[in-house]
Formats: structure tokens, C-alpha cells, sequence
């Protein structure tokens, strides 16, 4: 089964609730940074919420970043996530070794640590909202962050299983929120449903040979499909854009390219992605850039 975003709604509409399944994406961004097991772990969480967050986010215009600054061994988790539910990220320290390759996640993020969630929505100014990282659990972290930031009451469930060869053989999320309309029963109803749930790389195994959207409809007799969607880690990043970057590159720094290095590798952070650059694409863009100067001295002039 692909990678699967569902978004569904219950309980006459006063609840909503969203299922990934990303095992083949975590995959991807294990095999795209060499990542350690625990490393794809960590990521792989992140990801799989983030999937259903950037869901949430109304127009294909909008993005949301989702930065865990924690006190430990992997040092920054970051994630951008957009409107059609596709992701990319990096683990800051992605390569664990010895003793380290065995902590547990929250000891790897390490508090405290802060979870920062920026949304750009398209507007003078990007909305920013961070809390205090309460475990390093990062499905209880999320949970506390929409409460708390959002006034959403929410319960998250995320798991990834790798094993330590790096191959991920499940992965994925389940975010169930509250409406604002909710009752006291719609409340006890849910969390009876939550607490029998199996842990989430156990419900994605046993639903990869029928569908995520059959899980979501195991979880509640009135489940309304409200969208399906294919997701994935794809970054936005290309050489035309990397070779903006390099517009802003100093002049001596792109003689000194030009002239030492003989060509210029630069690799995007966020799908490790390498756009090499030879001497007379360099040379061009020194050349562009001393004709624009020149031009606006003229035109200051």
C-alpha cells in the first residue's frame, strides 16, 4: 500500500481525525541522509504528524515549519510541511554511534527543548507558536503543543519500526481533535476508542493489506471519509533555486570557486540533494551579477 493521508470526521461532526501511513517516505529520508535507526525514529515522527498538520493549512500557498530544539545528541529536528500533505526534514545530527545509538528517543532530543511551529500563511507576517518540550515524546510533545498553542484539545498517536539495518516497516500517525461543539459523551467515546488502540506501527501493519481508510473506519460506526490523498517527502528545492542562492554569493567567493575549487557542489538541508555547478555556470553568474551592480550604479547615478 502507498503512503496515505485521510482525513475523516465522527460523532455527528464534533469530532475529526487524521491517519497517515508513512512507511515508504520515512524510508526515503532514511535512505537520503544515511540516517541511524533511532534517527529515522525521531524524523519519522516528526514527519508523519507534520504530514497531517501541513493538511490542515488551507491553500497549496501556505507551508508550516516545525522546529524540536532539544538539549541532547541529535540537536535540531526540522520539518516543512505543506497543504497536500507532502513533507521534507533533517535530523541536525543524523549519525549515531556506540552508547548513543541506544538511548531512548527522549533522551536523544534531551530536555529541555522547545517544539516551534512557524506558519506562513501568505501575509506580512508568518504566525509563530512555541511551548516547552514536556517529555521528548514526540507524539505527547504535539498533543501538549495543540492544546496548549491551539486551544485544540487533541490526542496524538505516532510510531515508527525500523530495524537496524535502517529498513522502516511501519510507520505513521493518528491526530484526533475535539470540535468545539463536543459533549461529555463524545469526549468518554473517544477516549474509549483511544484507549484500545494498538501502537501505531501495529495498526499500520495490520492495515497495509486493506487500506488506512478501512482503520478509519474501524474507529467509529459514523465515520465520514472527508478526503484521501497520496503523500510523500519531496522537497522544493531545484537547481534554478540553488542557483539563486549563489546570486548572493560575494564576488571574490565565486572567483575563488571559479579559480580553486574549479566548479561548486551545494547541498539542499532539506533532502540532502546536490546541485553541482562548473566553472562557466559559476562565471556566468559573476558575470550577471557585476552587470547588474554596474546597472544600478548607473541608475543611481
Amino acid at each position: 500500500m502507498e503512503d496515505t493521508l485521510v482525513k475523516a470526521m465522527a460523532l455527528d461532526g464534533r469530532v475529526r481525525f487524521f491517519i497517515t501511513r508513512t512507511t515508504d517516505l520515512v524510508q526515503d529520508a532514511v535512505d537520503r541522509f544515511d540516517l541511524s535507526p533511532a534517527a529515522g525514529d525521531a524524523l519519522g515522527r516528526v514527519l508523519s504528524v507534520a504530514s497531517i498538520m501541513g493538511s490542515m493549512l488551507k491553500t497549496p500557498k501556505e507551508m508550516l515549519t516545525i522546529n524540536i530544539l532539544g538539549n541532547g545528541p541529535f540537536g535540531s529536528i526540522v520539518v516543512d510541511a505543506y497543504e497536500s500533505g507532502n513533507v521534507r526534514g533533517f535530523v541536525a545530527n543524523g549519525q549515531l554511534e556506540g552508547e548513543l545509538a541506544n538511548w531512548p528517543i527522549s533522551a536523544l532530543i534531551g530536555l529541555p527543548g522547545t517544539l516551534t511551529i512557524t506558519k506562513d500563511l501568505s501575509m506580512e507576517e508568518n504566525w509563530s507558536g512555541t511551548v516547552e518540550l514536556q517529555t521528548g515524546e514526540i507524539g505527547q510533545d504535539f498533543a501538549y503543543y495543540f492544546t496548549l498553542s491551539e486551544q485544540t484539545p487533541t490526542a496524538v498517536s505516532v510510531g515508527v519500526k525500523i530495524d537496524a539495518q535502517g529498513q522502516v516497516e511501519s510507520a505513521g500517525a493518528l491526530v484526533l481533535q475535539m470540535m468545539p461543539d463536543a459533549t461529555d459523551t463524545e469526549v468518554s467515546i473517544c477516549e474509549h476508542v483511544l484507549s484500545g488502540l494498538k501502537p501505531m506501527t501495529e495498526l499500520i501493519e495490520h492495515y497495509d493489506d486493506s487500506s488506512i481508510k478501512q482503520l478509519a473506519y474501524d474507529l467509529f460506526d459514523d465515520t465520514e471519509i472527508m478526503d484521501t490523498r497520496h503523500i510523500e517527502f519531496k522537497c522544493t528545492c531545484s537547481k534554478e533555486k540553488t542557483k539563486g542562492v549563489l546570486h548572493t554569493v560575494s564576488a571574490d567567493q565565486l572567483q575563488k570557486m571559479i579559480d580553486e575549487d574549479h566548479g561548486a557542489d551545494v547541498n539542499c538541508n532539506f533532502c540532502n540533494e546536490t546541485y553541482h555547478f562548473t566553472t562557466e555556470e559559476l562565471q556566468e553568474i559573476l558575470d550577471q551579477n557585476k552587470k547588474e551592480s554596474e546597472q544600478k550604479e548607473t541608475h543611481d547615478a
